[in-house]
């Protein structure tokens, strides 16, 4: 019981995202169907829909959006701040900071990772491991929306006896952009939302929130 309460926040999400990605995928096939009929087409199984192009392009699209809002999170605040929010370094504080606030190399405590005690290649790749992931997950989600998404284009297009079109043609084209930036938009909102609002605005005893009584100039704590 200590281990599932000492995980439990990354518990819950997980399976909040499982309900949520079933959810998706017991409604959309419903939709789908629903379409299919309407255009003289035949319904499709649970196992065919989760397995299409066309469910495929909904799924990597809103993670590539969500990981590119990460990973812009969390590149630009190592070198911006924004005073008064909980979710910024304190002025002054902008950059990579030194070994010792980071704790690495000589400075390394006795239960630091194994990596921030070394030096060379390994203590960049692992000071730099969270960017590196956000990053990694965001591009092969964006490739997978990419190539599923050409092929649930294509599929439209031939059932309106249209020609086919190319990756490149369509990672360039209007259809894409649309649902891209949709999503970008919304993260991006998200992001401001969350960094000004928790200037003036508290959540007592959310670490995403400063102390109730905290002034609205305090930056970098939580309560």
């Amino acid at each position: 019981m200590s281990r599932i309460k000492d995980n439990a926040l990354s518990l819950t999400f997980l399976v909040l995202f499982l309900l949520s990605l079933a959810g998706q995928a017991l409604a959309g096939m419903l939709h789908y169907n629903e379409q299919q009929l309407v255009e003289g087409g035949e319904a499709v199984s649970f196992l065919t829909y989760v397995t299409s192009s066309s469910f495929a392009v909904d799924v990597a699209e809103n993670w590539q959006s969500e990981y590119l809002q990460f990973l812009l999170f969390i590149m630009l605040t190592i070198w911006m701040v924004q005073r008064g929010s909980p979710e910024s370094k304190e002025p002054g504080r902008e950059g990579a900071e030194s070994d010792e606030e980071q704790r690495i190399g000589p400075y390394a405590e006795a239960d630091s990772p194994a990596w921030a005690r070394v030096k060379g290649w390994r203590l960049r790749l692992y000071s730099n491991s969270l960017g590196l992931a956000m990053g990694t997950v965001f591009l092969l989600s964006w490739l997978a929306q990419s190539v599923a998404g050409q092929a649930a284009y294509n599929s439209e297009r031939l059932a309106d006896l249209r020609d086919p079109i190319g990756w490149s043609a369509y990672v360039t084209s209007p259809e894409f952009w649309d649902r891209s930036l949709q999503n970008w938009q919304s993260e991006l909102l998200a992001v401001l939302s969350m960094v000004v609002l928790s200037i003036y605005l508290r959540q007592r005893g959310s670490p995403e929130s400063k102390p109730v009584g905290a002034p609205h100039s305090a930056t970098d704590v939580s309560g």
